[in-house]
């Protein structure tokens, strides 16, 4: 049985929502359905990885999908051809083409969603007359009023 893509395209929306036990109920149902090849087990992995990258809050540098700006379609699109170009290389094996598909499909999944508010941007940003504000502020606490205040 090939993958079924709608329940993919649901675990996609449901991970940039950031609606992770949902989410996880859905990878579940997706990993019951499949059948146990290289190829599938590939397009898991890549779906599992993208879950745990997702959830963790400390945006890892190193991390594809924390660098992701889901707003950038064309971007996407550009992603999406390299992973389909990976996926359909035959110098791969089939635990890699599974792996590159997924990613390619969540590139398709993501440049059609229309992303209100990209949870990877800092949506707390300090303009600068806030930041002279903040720096000037006496009553603002520090470390070093803290440990003057000790002495």
């Amino acid at each position: 049985m090939p993958i079924a893509s709608a329940l993919v395209t649901r675990f996609f929306q449901l991970l940039v929502n950031r609606q992770f036990t949902e989410a996880d109920r859905e990878l579940e149902r997706l990993k019951q359905r499949m059948h146990k090849t290289e190829f599938n087990r590939g397009y898991f992995r890549a779906l599992y990885g993208m879950l745990l990258t997702r959830r963790s809050n400390n945006n890892d540098a190193y991390a594809f999908f924390s660098k992701l700006d889901l707003s950038d379609k064309a971007a996407l699109n550009s992603y999406r051809r390299e992973f389909s170009e990976h996926a359909k290389n035959g110098r791969h094996g089939e635990f890699d083409r599974g792996f590159f598909s997924a990613w390619s499909e969540c590139m398709r999944v993501l440049s059609k969603l229309v992303i209100q508010n990209n949870p990877n941007t800092n949506n707390a940003v300090i303009n600068k007359a806030e930041l002279d504000r903040l720096k000037i502020d006496e009553a603002q606490a520090t470390m070093e009023k803290f440990l003057n205040y000790e002495t």
